[in-house]
């Protein structure tokens, strides 16, 4: 028999659509989701879900479009992060979760923010890499995506980044990256990424929920009232080096949050590619603490 933390790769139907999941661990234990962002999949988390998952239920969903799961087309499905988040969690009812942790990573830190303000007493706590939702981690890196938001011209779509090619691909994971952690980034990790996006119409499915990104953006004040009012229990975990979300974004979360605990580490966006053992020590002790919390809480 195989071991109950071996990760399992499983499809479902979710919302109508067939959802890829990664899942790992004893369905008695507490439930931790894991949000990918883009380009990536529940790939990114191959690594770490089998350690985590001696201390939880671990689900792991590629998004619609993203990785295994369905790809439909654009007149069949609204793909905003919203609705994603709407996918989704039919997929965690699904499963039965009705209470969970929450890693969030990148766009999936938009997908996370809409299903803990839709449903906070749901949230167990949040776990946060390299994903904004403070002003403060909207750096430099964004003032041309800020103005084609404002103003989407032809004039300034030209100036945003070439990035949805295979080179802004891997740029994804070796931007910003120190030289000496560079050769720990496994190169099939974006040949994987550009081949899903190479799909026919995929691109363009790309594009739409980078404009939507907008709305959570937009969004930013509505999250910190939901912190200032639900206290959720966040660690965050933060590669320095990311040339897309600044490190200022932290200090968000501690100008809010009563209990929130952040380690920052000399890596870049996909933080977990070079520090994952690091990464789930501390999630296995972030779990563990809030679930001791909780349960002295209940006695």
């Amino acid at each position: 028999m195989l071991g109950i933390n071996k990760v399992r790769h499983n499809h479902a139907t979710a919302d109508g659509l067939d959802i890829h999941f990664r899942s790992a661990g004893s369905p008695d234990l507490p439930a931790l989701v894991l949000l990918h962002g883009t380009p990536s999949s529940s790939h990114m988390y191959r690594h770490v879900m089998s350690p985590i998952a001696e201390i939880a239920h671990v689900v792991a969903p590629d998004m619609p479009a993203f990785g295994f799961s369905a790809m439909p087309s654009q007149d069949q499905y609204d793909y905003t992060f919203e609705n994603i988040s709407r996918t989704l969690g039919a997929l965690l009812d699904d499963l039965g979760l009705r209470s969970y942790y929450i890693y969030m990573h990148d766009w999936g830190t938009a997908v996370g923010y809409y299903l803990a303000t839709r449903a906070p007493e749901r949230v167990r706590g949040l776990i946060v890499q390299n994903g904004s939702v403070h002003e403060e981690g909207m750096g430099p890196a964004w003032d041309t995506t800020r103005a084609f938001w404002a103003d989407p011209s032809e004039e300034n779509r030209a100036r945003l980044p070439d990035w949805l090619n295979f080179e802004g691909t891997r740029d994804t994971y070796l931007g910003g990256m120190p030289k000496a952690l560079a050769p720990l980034m496994a190169p099939e990790s974006w040949y994987l990424d550009w081949e899903r996006l190479s799909r026919p119409g995929r691109l363009d499915i790309e594009f739409a929920l980078f404009q939507d990104y907008a709305k959570h953006v937009a969004r930013f004040a509505d999250i910190e009232a939901y912190h200032r009012e639900h206290q959720p229990r966040c660690l965050l975990l933060w590669g320095r080096h990311d040339p897309y979300f600044d490190i200022g974004e932290v200090m968000g979360y501690h100008r809010v949050l009563d209990q929130v605990e952040t380690h920052i580490y000399e890596g870049s966006h996909f933080l977990l590619e070079t520090h994952g053992p690091e990464c789930v020590a501390l999630i296995k002790d972030f779990v563990g603490n809030r679930e001791a919390d909780l349960r002295g809480r209940a006695a």
